[in-house]
């Protein structure tokens, strides 16, 4: 199963996976319904999740009904459990929005929804997160997740995305981190998509971010909160869930200033 999956990811381009997922996912949930993992995003359950990963596959991590990974089950709970966004009126702007949150962020009466991306079907907007075509300070709240890695110039990336946040307004910029690495890693001779993908984890990386991302956030202006949302829950809920313990999000901040 893992190498199906792991063959699977390699061999198809990214959209046209999204296209494929639509057909497999009712076949997988039913394939795989049971009670010992819950998906807390659909709150649906199961005897067990799939695997995921390009080069290491994770074991039991992906879910079969929402395709959600480990991130994305600590997001929809920090959502749920810290935030408003469910209840506030908010002007929303979503990088490479997953399918996991797409439809149900769009079905949200409370949000002005609007979705980004260079290559994504999902995109209402094609753009370039270095050149957006937005005016400055657009939006309430905005998701960039798992985008950043990909990016050369992540620098210019998080000024555009200071720019078009209105003052006050918060975001969630979730990125691959190893926690235990002080600096960033980046080394731009690196081209060949096998190397990329040993050294950085996946193909189209472009970094391995260490724990001074949250200071490059704060460099370009941002407030950083460091959330370890799965320090405050209990151990079962952390495996039935299949959440990454310890794993932090990155909720950012743009001040308000006279």
């Amino acid at each position: 199963m893992k190498k199906l999956f792991t063959f699977i990811l390699k061999l198809f381009p990214r959209p046209v996976l999204i296209r494929l997922s639509y057909v497999a996912r009712p076949l997988l949930s039913l394939w795989l319904r049971g009670q010992k993992y819950t998906d807390p995003i659909d709150g649906k359950s199961f005897r067990k999740f799939l695997p995921y990963g390009y080069e290491k596959p994770r074991e039991n991590v992906l879910s079969p009904s929402t395709l959600s990974l480990e991130r994305h089950r600590l997001l929809w709970l920090f959502l749920v459990r810290e935030t408003d966004f469910f209840r506030e009126d908010y002007k929303v702007l979503h990088f490479a929005p997953e399918q996991a949150f797409y439809k149900r962020f769009r079905k949200l009466k409370n949000i002005d929804y609007t979705t980004t991306d260079l290559d994504s079907p999902l995109a209402d907007v094609k753009a370039d997160i270095c050149e957006l075509p937005f005016e400055n300070e657009s939006f309430d709240v905005i998701f960039c997740n798992h985008v950043l890695e990909h990016i050369p110039d992540d620098r210019k990336a998080m000024e555009e995305l200071y720019r078009i946040m209105k003052p006050g307004g918060w975001g969630v910029f979730q990125v691959p981190q190893d926690l235990n690495r002080p600096t960033t890693f980046e080394d731009d001779s690196i081209t060949d998509n096998k190397e990329r993908a040993q050294i950085f984890g996946q193909y189209d990386h472009v970094r391995i971010y260490g724990s001074d991302y949250f200071d490059k956030l704060r460099s370009v202006g941002f407030r950083v909160e460091e959330v370890d949302l799965t320090a405050g829950m209990p151990e079962a809920d952390i495996a039935r869930f299949r959440l990454a313990e310890g794993e932090i999000i990155p909720k950012v901040v743009k001040p308000i200033t006279d």
